[in-house]
């Protein structure tokens, strides 16, 4: 969508760690998110990407990551 959306931001984080798959949850990667209010810096993803080659990856504890929020001309205000 990035390339298509009207407005984007994109913040610098850090994964913190890795939380292992349990139950019938799979693996995540907790990322902090610099720029953000100190309660919601922290999100959790399914560490499960996909490299240009199209191979599963996992993102490493300590990885500087990007975190890209896109939205489309209907999704959002404009603001002065």
């Amino acid at each position: 969508m990035a390339a298509d959306s009207d407005a984007h931001v994109t913040l610098s984080g850090k994964v913190e760690k890795i939380i292992p798959a349990a139950f019938d949850e799979p693996e995540k990667a907790q990322i902090c998110v610099d720029k953000c209010d100190e309660f919601y810096e922290k999100v959790r993803i399914e560490n499960k990407l996909t490299d240009k080659d199209g191979n599963a990856v996992g993102l490493k504890p300590g990885a500087k990551v990007e975190v890209s929020v896109d939205a489309d001309k209907n999704a959002v205000t404009k603001k002065d």
